[in-house]
Formats: structure tokens, C-alpha cells, sequence
């Protein structure tokens, strides 16, 4: 059983401008309405620890990072629960598409048997939660652009 949320969005900055934003965990709070707190070095194998808002109180998680294409993608994931329960994969990836605009795809997927529950109990909350950061991305990645673009007119 699995549980798998996925968007791709063409966001009207270059994809240098849509990565500077989705890899500034410092910054996070100021756009992101679902990971009010992260802090990562992206190396695999090193901690993605995060603060997700899923209730009224940001929950604390930590995840693990699987792989890191700098520019480009960074995967990270739970640590499986036993027996099969539950384990976790998200990506964010970026690529140019076309002059000044780029092309994201987020991606995640939760499987084993305790999908159904966490579907049940969650599952608005977590798509509302992504969609809420995919809308911040793109937002925050087109004002910076745009900004930079009037800088250099």
C-alpha cells in the first residue's frame, strides 16, 4: 500500500533562483507555511531535521538524506519502522526550462501497511501542507527573480 503526492510546476525564475530558495533553510519560515524550520547539509547519510506543520504546534521529524545533486535534486526519507509499517521517500528537484524559468517536481511517497491510518488521519493535512509550500516556492522564487530582473535593467 502507498501513499504518493506529486506536483510538477513551471515557475517563472531560473532554476538557480528556485534552488537559492529551496536550499536557504534559514529562510523557510519567511515562504514556507508547512517546514517552518529545517536545517541540512544535504549530505547523504546526515540528518534533514525539520519542523512540520501538520497540527497547531509544528511537529519536530527527522529525516535522512538519500541523495544530493547540488543545482538540481535532494532526496531524503524516514528511517523505516519495523515489520514493514511505514518508510518515506521526497524529493525536490529542479531544472532549467527555458530562459528565466524553471521547471520543479516535487515527490513523495509513503508505503507499508500503516498507509491506510496515516491516510485517513492525515492525509488533508499533508496535502494541504505540501501545497501550501509548493505556492510559497513559487511565489518567493518569482519575487526574487523579478527583483533581481529590476536590479539589472
Amino acid at each position: 500500500m502507498s501513499f504518493v503526492i506529486e506536483k510538477t510546476l513551471d515557475i517563472h525564475a531560473s532554476a538557480e533562483q528556485v534552488w537559492q530558495v529551496l536550499t536557504d533553510f534559514p529562510r523557510f519560515p519567511e515562504w514556507n507555511p508547512f517546514v517552518v524550520r529545517c536545517q541540512s547539509t544535504l549530505k547523504p547519510g546526515e540528518a534533514y531535521d525539520m519542523h512540520v506543520k501538520l497540527m497547531a504546534k509544528p511537529q519536530h521529524q527527522v529525516e535522512w538524506i538519500i541523495e544530493h545533486v547540488p543545482g538540481r535534486k535532494y532526496a531524503y526519507g524516514m528511517k523505516p519502522f519495523p515489520l514493514g509499517a511505514l518508510r518515506s521517500y521526497r524529493s525536490h528537484e529542479v531544472v532549467p526550462a527555458g530562459a528565466g524559468r524553471a521547471r520543479y517536481t516535487s515527490y513523495w511517497r509513503l508505503e507499508g501497511w500503516m498507509v491506510p491510518l496515516v491516510r485517513a488521519i492525515m492525509g488533508s493535512r499533508i496535502e494541504t501542507g505540501m501545497r501550501g509550500m509548493w505556492e510559497g516556492l513559487q511565489k518567493r522564487s518569482e519575487q526574487l527573480w523579478a527583483q533581481r530582473q529590476n536590479k539589472a535593467a
